[in-house]
């Protein structure tokens, strides 16, 4: 009787084996992620019965996964660089605790507004065109935060500087010093749009402070520890908004 083949465990390679825990940790994040998501929208919504907590879903962690897939494949270090949450550096710690909770409480917002129809009542019903609009735009930050981990294959999300780490000038990088940053705005600041909540965007602004105080931070480790950064702030004025700041 003939029996199906398979490949001995000792003929995986270490790299192999390395890729395929990397993809199975990057499928449990997306998979936590997902499940928060839906919980920090339709909770507050009381019902699941909400097309645009549905699309703001499927845009935001589909083009989340394609984007590390694509990445997983052509720059794994990059990936292992973006996993990690856990800072190091105590400031940096205690500013994204607090924002953290704050960024909770802002995108619990359109699910109590659907649910209480703020907006409905004070504003009127957000138009199709715009919900399409903000969702276009959001995709569109989203692509830009790619823009830059393709440009700076040294974008984690903590803050560190590590061996052979080299200032970037090139792409977004020519415009304002932290463009992930600025891109996640722009995805922030539509996403709520998109879920149809007028109401939750001048709240937003409450977040601005813990945006100013993470780059302050951030910059004072790599003027003190990546060579040439303090140049790069001097030829490159802008830190988040160009014109503005």
């Amino acid at each position: 009787m003939p029996q199906a083949s398979a490949t001995p465990i000792s003929s995986v390679k270490p790299p192999e084996i390395a890729a395929r825990h990397l993809g199975a940790q990057v499928a449990l994040r997306f998979l936590l992620m997902s499940l928060l998501v839906i919980a920090i929208l339709f909770l507050p919504a009381g019902t699941l019965r909400w097309w645009q907590g549905w699309t703001l879903l499927a845009v935001y962690v589909g083009f989340a996964m394609t984007a590390f897939l694509f990445f997983l494949k052509t720059d794994p270090q990059l990936v292992k660089r973006r996993l990690p949450a856990k800072e190091q550096r105590r400031e940096q710690a205690l500013i994204l605790r607090f924002g953290g909770l704050l960024l909770l409480g802002i995108f619990m917002l359109p699910g109590f507004d659907h649910r209480l129809g703020w907006s409905r009542r004070w504003l009127g019903a957000e138009p199709i065109w715009l919900v399409v609009l903000s969702l276009a735009l959001m995709l569109g930050a989203e692509f830009g935060m790619g823009w830059v981990m393709w440009t700076n294959r040294y974008a984690g999300r903590t803050i560190r500087v590590e061996e052979g780490q080299k200032v970037i000038t090139t792409g977004p990088y020519r415009f304002v010093r932290h463009p992930m940053y600025a891109f996640t705005v722009v995805m922030f600041i539509f996403s709520l749009l998109a879920l149809g909540s007028y109401v939750a965007v001048p709240a937003f602004l409450l977040f601005a402070p813990i945006y100013v105080l993470r780059i302050l931070d951030e910059e004072k480790v790599l003027r003190a520890e990546l060579p040439g950064y303090t140049g790069y702030c001097a030829q490159t004025r802008w830190r988040l908004v160009p014109l503005l700041w």
